[in-house]
């Protein structure tokens, strides 16, 4: 089979096409014939070489889909010919998060999806609904369920509230989306007018251009008539984690999700002063938390915001679009 494999990190260039055997499938395991695989942040700074315990080589990626076609001995949760996405955690099914839970991420401590074929654990898979093509289903694995948990399990988001999403890359995308069909109202960042006003089509109500508006908690502020958002998607990090507590009302909730500008911010509520807020590290969700959000997403027909496909030969020029910041929403490699 075809595959590439991260083998020296070095950026995209790391990225190798490669000739494999295709994986049968052992006990508890299914074989899936991947069909889309999509791109995130992380896949980036894994290929950076600046992603904690990464050993190359190992095949990229988290996010994919495609169909079963064969499981192996054991496996009644999964059949040959269904529509599947595996979960970003193998083993993270339900409950909270532990360190045994999360300790088998795909692309990173495992082998990814950037595969024509890939074996996975069987209770590690979501069944993906027939109105999804497999290009949108390959987008859900880590920034769908990303938002999801940040918003919902996490942050118990209410009809009514205020979410501020930084920026236009899948996770915010994400958090605008489901925002919108759980009654919410959404400010959204952006260092791009165009983007935003795309933004404003799929429902954001707030609009920041952060380029021109440096200190853009001031604005954030205005638009909630100085009291704040209740929940806040940090994806930039330490660079942006003063402004989004700035931007967030007292007693509000802020997940930490990225490190766009270079560095993770940390839950330290002595950062926030006396707002009391809540500050949570968000790190994907478990496939629970994936099953729920796809009955959402089934009940609005809520379809994810793919803004380009690559053939797979050219995953590579795929990562260095990512790496672009070019992008508004998800980018998807076809297998």
């Amino acid at each position: 089979m075809q595959a590439y494999e991260l083998q020296h990190t070095t950026g995209s260039d790391g990225w190798v096409a490669v000739e494999k055997p295709e994986p049968r499938p052992a006990l508890g395991q299914a074989l899936v014939r991947i069909h889309a695989v999509s791109l995130n942040y992380r896949d980036l700074i894994i290929a950076r070489g600046t992603y904690p315990g990464l050993h190359v080589p190992v095949i990229p990626c988290s996010d994919g889909a495609g169909e079963v076609v064969a499981v192996g001995p054991g496996v009644t949760r999964v059949k040959p010919g269904d529509r599947v996405a595996p979960t970003f955690f193998q083993t993270w099914t339900d409950g909270e998060r532990t360190p045994e839970k999360v300790a088998r991420a795909l692309g990173g401590a495992i082998p990814g999806v950037l595969a024509q074929y890939v074996c996975v654990d069987a209770e590690g898979l979501a069944l993906l609904p027939d109105w999804l093509t497999y290009e949108e289903g390959a987008t859900l694995p880590c920034a769908a369920v990303t938002a999801w948990n940040a918003l919902v399990p996490q942050g118990g988001l209410q009809p009514g509230q205020t979410v501020l999403a930084q920026g236009t890359g899948g996770v915010s995308i994400f958090a605008l989306q489901f925002a919108r069909i759980l009654g919410a109202r959404v400010i959204i960042t952006s260092s791009h007018d165009d983007k935003l006003q795309r933004a404003k089509q799929l429902g954001a109500e707030g609009l920041v251009n952060y380029r021109r508006s440096p200190d853009w908690e001031q604005q954030v502020l205005s638009l909630t008539g100085g009291q704040g958002v209740d929940h806040v998607l940090e994806v930039g990090g330490a660079g942006t984690l003063p402004h989004s507590v700035a931007a967030t009302k007292e007693g509000g909730h802020i997940a930490l999700i990225g490190l766009l500008t270079g560095a993770p911010g940390k839950p330290d509520n002595t950062a926030t002063g006396n707002k009391q807020l809540r500050v949570v590290s968000t790190y994907v969700g478990s496939r629970e938390m994936f099953e729920d959000m796809l009955q959402a997403m089934t009940r609005q027909q809520t379809r994810p915001v793919i803004d380009r496909v690559f053939p797979f030969a050219q995953a590579r020029e795929a990562l260095r679009y990512m790496e672009s910041g070019g992008h508004f929403g998800k980018i998807v490699v076809a297998v």
